[in-house]
């Protein structure tokens, strides 16, 4: 059963949610850049937490129901979101967890695997990037020319007040970063839905975590990270082409990488849950081990 509440994390409000059994051990999903915990969808976490986990997602700040800011004045830094992750360990009395973080909460992970390495039993990385530096400079691919394209030309913004209007953008924008696996608009649109009805400041949330600086530089390099990796990683990203996830594996000592056939720069769609569920959960399970 799953028990949602506000809890004070390194200094602020943030919305978490639990499912499992709280002496199993911890599974923390770190969701991407605007994206509440809404994203990490009730049937995989029950699935996670039906492996003998006890998984923990949250809003990250400025999205769903954990402290808002202005639009387009973020009174915090991506060092504040990495130290979120601790503060919230600490709020639930969780020692060490499991990361699991997609796209901006795979950077996250990393920084956190590096700055605070006694709290990460293991990382799990998807459709993620380099965060950190590297031995030596690297040659990542391109986003493709769509992406590229829309981030150097972007849509018009919605009238915020505008329900309708604003699904529809979110809807819209899902889908140049897709794969080529077949889609289900119908839940892609009532999952939306969920997050515009329940996020205190939808402009906030699409806008604010564009535009934070970094904060404090993370000391060490990929090569330093000890937490045993797994890279899940799309074969068809085209805002992190697959070579983002090559290179995460070849730096990171041990990591294992796993491809995800036809798979965009998204959250792994219903039909490879099967895949990713088992990948974790026997990734989690030897680190554990």
């Amino acid at each position: 059963m799953a028990d949602r509440r506000i809890v004070r994390a390194n200094g602020v409000d943030l919305c978490v949610e639990t499912f499992g059994d709280p002496t199993s051990p911890a599974l923390l999903l770190i969701g991407g850049a605007e994206s509440p915990m809404d994203w990490w969808e009730d049937e995989l976490c029950e699935r996670l937490a039906a492996g003998a986990r006890y998984v923990i997602r949250y809003d990250l700040r400025d999205t769903g129901q954990s402290v808002t800011y202005e639009p387009g004045a973020p009174k915090y830094t991506g060092s504040d979101l990495v130290a979120d992750v601790v503060g919230l360990l600490d709020a639930l009395g969780v020692p060490r967890a499991h990361l699991v973080g997609i796209s901006m909460g795979g950077g996250i992970a990393q920084e956190v695997a590096l700055v605070h390495p006694a709290r990460v039993a293991s990382l799990t990385l998807i459709s993620a990037s380099p965060a950190v530096a590297g031995r030596a400079e690297r040659n990542l691919p391109a986003a493709s020319a769509e992406v590229k394209a829309l981030f150097a030309d972007p849509p018009p913004r919605p009238d915020w007040s505008d329900r309708a209007a604003v699904i529809e953008y979110m809807v819209a924008a899902q889908r140049p970063f897709a794969g080529s696996l077949p889609s289900d608009e119908e839940a892609l649109r009532a999952l939306v839905e969920r997050i515009v009805d329940r996020t205190l400041n939808i402009e906030s949330s699409l806008t604010n975590h564009w535009i934070l600086e970094d904060g404090e530089p993370v000391p060490g390099r990929l090569d330093d990270i000890d937490a045993p990796t797994l890279v899940l990683h799309g074969t068809e990203d085209p805002l992190f082409p697959y070579g983002h996830a090559e290179a995460l594996a070849a730096e990171i000592p041990g990591a294992r990488l796993v491809p995800l056939e036809r798979m965009g720069h998204q959250m792994p769609p219903r039909q490879l849950w099967d895949r990713v569920v088992a990948a974790i959960l026997e990734h989690t399970s030897q680190a554990e081990g």
